[in-house]
């Protein structure tokens, strides 16, 4: 049982035996422009009923979608979730689980790993796949650790047009490294395949790109995977994983490795998280791959099973040989992913696909049709756009708000050359009338 001192003195005692007088010693180092100087001022107790009243009210003042019209994007994405979907997720064996560690009593969970990494490599055109990271930044950070694994070289190629965050992660994994980090620039929304040819040489080792990128449009990935080849790099690309739906897997054109957020995937918004990252990549390099990998077997008597292949983690054996410290997995977004994508099948997450594609483009061609707006980027795009527009994109944002309508990115809160940009987004949730809406306010709105 814990000991708690109850009186003065022996709390004093306690106090002096590591070195100190007071509590407030111990508070010392927090600035006392943030320390609270009065009591708490807690309303009294309620009553159950009263509570969920209470909560319920405050619960109110968020502005979810069930309220709201989202056409915000930009890395987080509001597809639709089939019932089905968090009827199996919220499962009391699957909701409470954690990622296995005694793996092989855990063999619901490893088939339901398995799966994921099937159907990953499916959609990614890849061999392998790892048992889920925990976001599209680390996927993207991990490829770039791996590539330098892989070549033994020092240098990475990174676009530009990749998601800022993710970009951001790379560059903290890399900061310890005597390891080089060269940003491409990019040409009429995609990346400047003349930039890439005249940075590639004997010392990089990968070129990492997004497609659809961070602006919405498709990267040239067949023709930039020969040239990187041919200096001897690997070529890693970032994914949305509905796209793959309908364009060409990025392993058909040549990426040596593939990852990705998978958030869209039959994984809420839900404030910002969790996410899920995946990760695939030939089976080649299946040794320097990050994270775990669940393989399928035989036992003693011939039935089918399901284990932990590799572990190259630091908390397993592989300690300072590690390919990572990722310490986890997201086992339950990626059990939501799984059913998600068994739930859809292949028709079905190409309906999903097509409905993006077609909507965005309804909803671009409508902008355009009002004075002011055009085009920032003649490239083909699939769910999200850029336009440029006549007013501040966050005065746009704040009188759709006004309506229930959640506008899309304001770019000149990323960079200063975007002044006036604005990233929309339409998933296939996005109704005809909804959209018809939108652009009317924002007539009115400039007019």
């Amino acid at each position: 049982m814990e000991y708690i001192p109850n009186t003065k003195e022996e709390q004093h005692q306690m106090l002096r035996t590591i070195g100190v007088e007071t509590i407030e010693d111990l508070l010392g180092d927090i600035p006392s422009e943030i320390r609270l100087t009065r009591g708490l001022q807690l309303p009294p107790p309620l009553s159950e009923p009263e509570l969920k009243t209470e909560l319920l009210r405050l619960s109110e003042r968020n502005a979810d979608l069930l309220h709201h019209i989202s056409f915000l994007g930009a890395g987080a994405y509001d597809h639709h979730i089939p019932s089905v979907v968090n009827h199996l997720a919220f499962r009391s064996e699957f909701y409470t689980a954690y990622t296995p560690y005694q793996a092989e009593m855990s063999q619901g969970l490893l088939q339901t790993i398995y799966e994921f990494q099937t159907m990953i490599c499916e959609l990614t055109g890849m061999e392998v796949a790892n048992a889920s990271l925990y976001d599209g930044g680390s996927a993207l950070a991990e490829a770039g650790m791996m590539a330098l694994r892989v070549t033994r070289r020092n240098k990475i190629l990174v676009s530009s047009t990749i998601h800022p965050f993710h970009r951001a992660a790379l560059k903290t994994y890399l900061s310890g490294l005597k390891t080089s980090l060269i940003e491409l620039p990019f040409e009429n929304g995609a990346t400047d395949l003349v930039a890439v040819g005249n940075q590639l040489g004997e010392d990089v080792a990968c070129v990492l790109i997004q497609t659809p990128n961070f602006l919405g449009c498709l990267e040239p990935l067949e023709g930039l995977a020969q040239e990187v080849h041919r200096h001897g790099a690997l070529l890693g690309v970032s994914v949305d994983p509905i796209s793959l739906a309908l364009l060409k897997s990025p392993g058909e054109a040549g990426a040596d490795i593939v990852v990705g957020e998978g958030q869209g995937m039959g994984c809420g918004l839900n404030f910002g998280g969790p996410n899920l990252g995946f990760f695939s990549t030939k089976k080649e390099y299946v040794r320097q791959m990050p994270g775990r990998v669940v393989g399928a077997t035989v036992d003693s008597k011939g039935r089918r099973g399901y284990c932990l292949t590799l572990q190259t983690r630091e908390q397993h054996i592989k300690r300072e040989r590690a390919t990572s410290n990722i310490c986890t997995n997201e086992a339950l977004a990626a059990l939501a992913a799984t059913v998600y994508l068994s739930v859809m099948g292949r028709q079905g997450l190409r309906e999903v696909g097509r409905l993006c594609l077609q909507k965005a483009h309804y909803l671009k061609h409508r902008l355009c049709e009002i004075k002011g707006f055009e085009t920032a980027f003649q490239r083909p795009f699939f769910k999200e756009f850029v336009v440029k527009t006549p007013a501040p994109p966050a005065r746009l944002n704040k009188r759709l708000f006004r309506h229930k309508i959640i506008g899309g990115l304001d770019l000149g809160g990323v960079s200063r050359k975007w002044k006036n940009h604005w990233l929309v987004c339409v998933t296939e949730k996005r109704t005809k009338d909804e959209m018809d809406q939108f652009v009317n306010i924002l007539k009115q709105t400039v007019s």
